[in-house]
């Protein structure tokens, strides 16, 4: 973890967008990702898609990696009687692998759908946050309010909020390419 620690320390390059909504920070991401790519720009990592059901106690949730477009199931619906949905961590970990592997392809920009439950737990795609930490590849994510704590605690302190608007999350997201590319070539 002190490799993590040094490389956070050094890499001003991430930022966050904090909400309540679900729908509305995937909306800015996607639509920040889509036009990067549209530029030219690398963009790795995760967008969210939430299928809501019928009858369903909530709808099943894909992650679909920005670069190829593969999808995995991260959130099983259960059925309607069911108390809550389930987090498939065999998908999740799928996709953290995937993700981890593509990091090392030096993209421009990391986007990781959120910084939840799972990440402040130790799982989820916090394992992916670190690569891309050690990497120096800039990191753009959503953090929902109940995990703001647990994410200046795991960031320490050197995240970025943003408010959430495209144009707002798109500079930062140019600017932060900008600097990992002069980091990079100084080196």
């Amino acid at each position: 973890m002190a490799n993590v620690e040094t490389a956070i320390s050094e890499n001003r390059s991430l930022a966050f967008i904090p909400f309540m909504q679900d729908d509305a920070a995937d909306r800015i991401l996607e639509a920040v990702a889509r036009q990067l790519i549209a530029t030219g720009h690398r963009v790795e990592g995760f967008i969210q898609h939430a299928e809501k059901d019928e009858g369903q106690c909530c709808g099943a949730v894909a992650l679909e990696d920005i670069a190829t477009g593969r999808r995995w199931r991260i959130m099983q619906a259960l059925g309607a009687h069911a108390r809550g949905c389930r987090l498939d961590f065999n998908a999740l970990s799928q996709a953290a692998v995937f993700a981890e592997t593509r990091i090392s392809t030096e993209p421009d920009l990391l986007v990781l759908n959120r910084f939840g439950k799972g990440e402040e737990q130790g799982g989820g795609l916090r394992s992916v946050f670190e690569a891309a930490f050690v990497a120096g590849v800039p990191i753009l994510t959503s953090v929902k309010q109940p995990y703001l704590d647990g994410w200046h605690e795991f960031s320490g302190g050197l995240s970025e909020p943003l408010p959430p608007e495209t144009d707002a999350v798109l500079q930062w997201s140019c600017e932060a390419i900008g600097e990992a590319r002069r980091v990079r070539d100084a080196a």
